[in-house]
């Protein structure tokens, strides 16, 4: 089973105001890595977090490249 993360540990490892992951949570836009409620905890898969950052950097190469 993947590690699981809470909110705040995912705004501490990728430096992000727990504040913004809320916020994008919220908004529900998919702006952030994916999340969900276990319990009474927001919590994220390692893996979704890390396949997010991923994301954000072949975006940021894709829109360098036009």
């Amino acid at each position: 089973m993947d590690e699981l993360l809470t909110l705040e540990e995912v705004a501490k490892r990728y430096r992000i105001a727990p504040a913004t992951l809320r916020w994008w949570r919220t908004r529900g836009r998919g702006e952030g890595p994916k999340s969900a409620r276990i319990g009474r905890r927001v919590m994220y898969r390692r893996s979704d977090c890390d396949a997010w950052v991923q994301s954000c950097f072949d975006a940021q190469a894709t829109r360098d490249a036009s």
